[in-house]
């Protein structure tokens, strides 16, 4: 069979991952992606699955795409030689055939694995949260109201319940302490106003793919883009979706229309609250605009009895995110704190 032609640019994103696996404590998916790079070079089987791939590789995440594909053939147990040395599967990887395995897998499943490339990345980071919850406590600090909650990107809306959860944020503490699940992290800085009371009035999301994870079939697509040496952070997120009081209140929508909808006019005696964590960069760059520019004019709208928050918890780099918010009436756009991708970590600033 002729190689296959790969683009450039899907090249690049493979090689821009691999250290972000690894910085991310991830060896597992970094050696994986690595045996991808040298597929693609020779025109094997891994070009073949993204040869005829259109878009942007780095913001569509093709690399995780591809490693999602295949890991979601071991969680439903069609990879059987990839799976025994699987840790999805209970299995102990050795190198290099668990590369071996993994790239013979896309051989052998190469007509089911296309249509699954075309499903954006869903991961449901529960522990972002950790940063998330020093916003919210500041909104109700501020405000003295209980909070409308306005998720974009809310996937399976997960992290949309987080005032369910417990929290050790270090050294501190938050939340019920009978709560599941208990999400950890190391924490430097100030603690976040832990005191203050907060109640949440409604809680609503959009995506442009909401996923139920009270359904194990839609949970098992979520779990298959976890990197499989982290089976905490799996944990966390099975953990999550078991507490879920249902489906989550999620909307098919772009995030421009919800926005502009849900912030139209803003209710008397709650804050209304627009937050979204590492899905910003996904967003359109016409779709961004409109959405701060609606923001920009609600807050002009915006008094002490219907304020207007916009959090957001996005990475200015592939190093950290940052944990910012502008609250209305008055707009200035605090940088909270940073915080690794997955939450591990959180240096609160405010």
């Amino acid at each position: 069979m002729a190689a296959a032609p790969v683009d450039p640019a899907v090249l690049d994103a493979f090689e821009l991952q691999v250290p972000a696996c690894r910085d991310g404590g991830s060896e597992f998916t970094a050696r994986i992606l690595e045996r991808c790079i040298e597929d693609l070079h020779a025109g094997g089987p891994v070009a073949r699955l993204v040869a005829d791939y259109e878009g942007n590789p780095f913001l569509d995440a093709i690399c995780q795409r591809v490693v999602g594909a295949v890991q979601g053939l071991v969680l439903e147990g069609k990879a059987p030689e990839l799976s025994r040395l699987h840790p999805f599967a209970g299995g102990t990887p050795k190198w290099p055939d668990v590369a071996d395995a993994f790239v013979a897998a896309i051989e052998s499943h190469l007509a089911e694995l296309r249509p699954r490339m075309k499903r954006q990345v869903q991961t449901n980071e529960v522990r972002r949260c950790c940063g998330l919850l020093g916003g919210f406590l500041e909104i109700a600090k501020t405000t003295g109201l209980p909070l409308r909650l306005l998720e974009m990107g809310s996937s399976a809306g997960l992290v949309m319940f987080w005032d369910r959860y417990r929290y050790e944020l270090g050294p501190h503490r938050w939340g019920d302490p009978a709560a599941e699940p208990l999400l950890t992290c190391e924490w430097t800085g100030a603690p976040p106003p832990l005191d203050t009371p907060v109640s949440v009035a409604s809680r609503r999301g959009c995506d442009l793919d909401p996923i139920d994870a009270t359904d194990p079939e839609a949970l098992r697509f979520i779990q298959s883009f976890y990197w499989a040496d982290q089976l905490d952070r799996m944990q966390l997120l099975l953990a999550a979706a078991k507490a879920l009081p249902g489906p989550a209140p999620i909307e098919k929508i772009h995030g421009g229309d919800f926005v502009e909808r849900e912030v139209a006019e803003l209710p008397e005696g709650v804050a209304t609250v627009l937050y979204h964590s590492t899905m910003w960069w996904y967003v359109p760059r016409d779709e961004q605009k409109w959405i701060s520019a609606t923001m920009e004019a609600a807050g002009a709208r915006a008094t002490a009895e219907r304020p207007l928050a916009w959090l957001r918890s996005e990475p200015p780099s592939l190093d950290h995110v940052e944990i910012r918010l502008r609250l209305w009436p008055g707009g200035e756009d605090r940088l909270l704190g940073r915080a690794q991708h997955h939450g591990r970590w959180v240096e609160w600033l405010a």
